[in-house]
């Protein structure tokens, strides 16, 4: 989804913009939760990047909620700011 702010050029909307991602981070530790390949489990990295990325606010609410449902530990969602813009 793309929304309008003053410094994009309208000739070239997809330029100097980027996409807000969304981690889970377990409350005990302080590790981020990731998908682990070989049986798609929950994973621990301790580092953002490495993580499971959402698209949106709302589904990482949506996964934390259901994971504090369930017990065992309390997650939190952290927003992700890239290291890198293209401007």
């Amino acid at each position: 989804m793309h929304f309008w702010a003053p410094d994009i050029d309208p000739a070239h909307p997809l330029e100097c913009t980027q996409a807000e991602r969304y981690v889970l981070q377990r409350l005990s530790n302080g590790s981020y939760v990731s998908i682990r390949p070989d049986d798609q489990g929950l994973g621990d990295v301790s580092d953002p990047m490495e993580a499971y990325l959402f698209h949106t606010h709302e589904a990482a609410v949506r996964a934390a909620g259901e994971l504090n449902r369930l017990g065992g530990d309390s997650f939190d969602v952290l927003k992700v700011e890239w290291p890198v813009a293209l401007c």
